[in-house]
């Protein structure tokens, strides 16, 4: 019944991290739930999320959606940062960390409702020059804090790609899960390093996870950006309020 508990979370995880964000939310309790210390929770949760977006990066691709060189640029510095991030993971002060991701949550619900309503697909995409190296340097903090908790990630980079680099959502979303997949791996390394991963329990929940990121990835192409804007919302909202009130 544990075993399916996680794999549930996991699949409900891996179908919100693919629209959305704040998957992370849902898998951590659900570890630690089992017992696991949270730092072990952390590290383990991190094979679900590598193994998550790889399902998301195959499933964009197998509808024809792809960003890549310009994910592989921003996974580089996220890459590096996530090393920092995962090194710093075990000082994490819970209470204050509520605090600052509610906030997080908050703007980013500002942003979204009041953002000015260009029509994405009449203006130009900028994945190049100084709006490309904006990106990269915003996503070396991206990967710092994606190492250190990863929770509510995709919030931020869907916040910061179609602001900086004007793509949908949905380009957004499939450049999201192709740098998250990779930054993962300096975190998984550097959890592995610190003995703070339990295998077994990662890959056990990260069959939910496969699951839900593929069927999301796939149905997402197929709704496009207004489905995604919509679940966005909701998503942001509802995490906000959990994590400020409860």
């Amino acid at each position: 019944m544990e075993y399916l508990l996680l794999i549930a979370a996991g699949f409900a995880a891996g179908f919100i991290n693919t629209l959305a964000g704040g998957g992370t939310l849902l898998t951590l309790p659900a570890l630690i739930f089992l017992g696991l210390d949270p730092n072990v929770a952390n590290g383990t949760n991190r094979i679900a999320i590598f193994l998550q977006t790889g399902a998301s990066v195959l499933g964009f691709k197998s509808k024809g959606e792809s960003t890549a060189p310009f994910s592989i640029y921003l996974a580089i510095p996220a890459l590096l940062g996530s090393f920092v991030g995962a090194q710093l993971a075990s000082d994490i002060d819970g209470a204050l960390f509520k605090d600052i991701l509610s906030i997080i949550m908050i703007l980013v619900v500002i942003a979204i409702v009041f953002k000015p309503k260009h029509k994405l697909q009449e203006l130009q995409e900028r994945l190049t020059g100084k709006h490309l190296w904006i990106s990269m340097i915003l996503f070396f903090f991206v990967g710092i804090y994606g190492g250190f908790i990863n929770a509510g990630i995709g919030f931020i980079i869907l916040l910061i790609l179609p602001y900086i680099n004007r793509m949908s959502l949905l380009r957004s979303n499939v450049t999201k899960v192709m740098v998250v997949c990779i930054y993962t791996i300096s975190a998984i390394i550097t959890f592995q390093i610190n003995g703070l991963i339990d295998w077994k329990v990662g890959f056990i929940m990260a069959t939910g996870n496969i699951t839900g990121a593929w069927i999301a990835s796939r149905w997402s192409v197929k709704k496009g950006d207004g489905i995604v804007k919509v679940f966005l919302v909701i998503m942001v909202t509802a995490m906000a309020i959990k994590l400020w009130f409860f």
